[in-house]
């Protein structure tokens, strides 16, 4: 899978995650795609910088990684592994 085949499929992948798990979406909403490096996603979470209140959900995210993947997997058929940090 590319990074742009993934970046079309996104929006599913995050309404499957709220489907799923409404906290861990919380903790990935603001995420951009990164990078896609031998089926390991990088995020980018600059963007969240940018409100006027921090909401910095980095020990959240380590939690609720696995919700993500799931919900990558389940919409694109492909497991993928979404690097810690």
């Amino acid at each position: 899978m590319k990074i742009d085949e993934l970046r079309a499929q996104w929006v599913g992948v995050l309404d499957e995650l709220e489907r799923v798990d409404r906290i861990a979406w919380l903790a990935f909403f603001d995420a951009r795609l990164k990078s896609l490096d031998e089926l390991v996603l990088h995020l980018d979470f600059s963007d969240s910088q940018k409100f006027a209140i921090n909401h910095e959900y980095a020990p959240s995210r380590e939690k609720h990684r696995q919700a993500l993947e799931r919900s990558i997997e389940k919409i694109t058929g492909v497991k993928i592994v979404v690097a810690q940090g």
